[in-house]
Formats: C-alpha cells, structure tokens, sequence
C-alpha cells in the first residue's frame, strides 16, 4: 500500500494525513463489502488529495482548494465529483462533517458525445488489430459479449466455460452470467492451447490472473492500427457498447440493468443515452423551421 502522509491531531490540534488512519479507513470500506476497484479508487483519490497538501493541514478550505485546483487543472466536473466522493466519504468516517464539500452542480444531459462512444465497426476494428494477441482480442470479446465489468474477468474460469455460466460477486450481490456458445468454444479451445485445465483463464506470463492496467494498456496498443480515437478506447466502452447492443432486442431496460448489476436504473439509462449525432437528427426530422 502506497503512504499517504499523516492525518492526525498536532500540537496546535490541526488536522494532518496519518497512514494508520487511511488504513483504518481501508479495513471500514473492505467490511462494508466494497469492490476491490472501489476501495482501490478512493484510496487513489485520497492520495491525490494528499500530493495536493504537501505536507499541509486538513480544513474546510484545503478541501475547497483542491476541488477549485481540480477544476484549473481541465479535469472533467463528473470526474472532479467522483475524486470529492472518496475524500467526503473519508471526511464523514473521521467525524469531520464540516469539511465536506459541495459536488459541481451538472445538469443531466439528453445525449453523450459521439466522440466517447465506441460503435460495434469500430470495436470489430480493434478486434481485427489484436490478431496477432489472441488473450487480448479474447478478453475483449468476453468483456462485449457479456457485459461485465473488467474486474469481473477473473471469475471466467474453466470450470464456469464448460458449465456456460459465470456467477460473479460484487458489491455484496450475486450474479450468473450466461455464456454464449460461441464464447464457450472460443474460451475451451484457448484453455486447451495454452493448457489451462482449471482456474483461471486470463493469466499473465507469470501465471497470475490478469488485472485492469493487463487489458487497458493493451486496448490502447491497438488504437493506431485500428484507426480509433485512444479515447474510445478502454475496457469500460466494451461494456456500454454490450449495453447498447442488448437494450436493442427488446427495449427492457429493468432486465439490462439485472445483467449488468446495476442497483440504480438510472445508471443503465446513461449506458444507452443516445449520441449527440442522434439527437441533432432526431431534431432535423421535427422540421420545425420555414
């Protein structure tokens, strides 16, 4: 685990960075069940926001600081939101309620950027460019065909490729995961090549399980050579574009939620929000001008 600084009462009771606090912290977020990726990240945040002390205290207007040098510094409100959350989150666990801060206010938009969306063309480009990294081009078509989150990739297992189901645990729920058939050959015939006879699929060179930054430097390998914006380009864009894809055969946006285990609807409804591209045409087709 990274240090993070000190975070304790001094001499003149201020309030700096401790590292035993942040490990206490750490054991609250792991008994409350968090994911793995989540604890991860609000330890990340919380070690962003200790660079961002340098050694100085905890207060009101330290935490304001950072949010105001979030925002100088080009990062994106829902993301500047997301990093707040984790150091809030923290602030509320050490009884220090009067610092937190207030999340940049977004109005909720109708449509997402086309230049954030990867389309299926472009995905089956990616998918092409990998030829020569069977694991890659296959932990690509796992995370699209089934939707799961990229920290899920681990629970493909043998045993669950020739049972043709996955049951996945996170964030304190179960869920089984149906694998389709052509996914199912593809995942026995590389197990077998690379003899893998149980366990684990995915593995490194070293033999351990593959992990997020695995896949993510990758993906990004490929951008060139597939001739798509690196922006587009990540694990979590596999996901959506499965989203989109499913929402598609039946307009059951509660069933596309339970698959992807979602808690909120209205998060599934921003994985398949429209592109600005859409909603521009949408609006042509009105005709509402002489």
């Amino acid at each position: 685990m990274k240090k993070y600084g000190q975070l304790q009462q001094g001499p003149e009771k201020g309030l700096f960075m401790d590292k035993g606090l942040i490990e206490s912290y750490e054991k609250q977020l792991r008994e409350a069940e968090k994911s793995n990726s989540t604890v991860e990240k609000y330890l990340r945040d919380l070690y962003r926001f200790n660079e961002y002390l340098n050694g100085g205290e905890v207060t009101k207007q330290s935490v304001i600081g950072w949010k105001h040098d979030l925002m100088a510094r080009g990062y994106k409100p829902a993301s500047i939101n997301s990093m707040l959350a984790a150091l809030n989150s923290f602030l509320l666990y050490i009884g220090r309620s009067e610092m937190v801060a207030k999340n940049i206010r977004l109005q909720k938009r109708s449509y997402r950027s086309e230049y954030d969306e990867l389309t299926k063309e472009e995905y089956f480009r990616l998918l092409n460019a990998a030829a020569s990294d069977l694991r890659l081009q296959l932990m690509m078509q796992t995370i699209c065909s089934t939707g799961i989150r990229v920290s899920e990739l681990n629970y493909f297992t043998v045993e669950a490729a020739e049972a043709g189901e996955v049951t996945i645990a996170c964030k304190g729920k179960m869920r089984t995961i149906l694998i389709p058939n052509r996914l199912r050959e593809k995942l026995l015939a590389y197990s077998e090549l690379h003899g893998i006879s149980s366990g684990a699929i995915f593995l490194t060179r070293k033999g351990s399980p593959v992990n997020r930054s695995n896949i993510w430097s990758g993906m990004k390998s490929l951008c060139a050579a597939a001739d798509v914006l690196p922006s587009k380009v990540y694990p979590h864009n596999l996901r959506k574009l499965f989203a989109r894809e499913f929402y598609l055969q039946d307009k059951d946006l509660a069933k596309l939620a339970d698959v992807l285990g979602h808690s909120n609807i209205e998060t599934t409804r921003i994985y398949i929000m429209g592109t600005g591209r859409e909603h521009r045409e949408q609006i042509e087709r009105m005709d509402l001008m002489l």
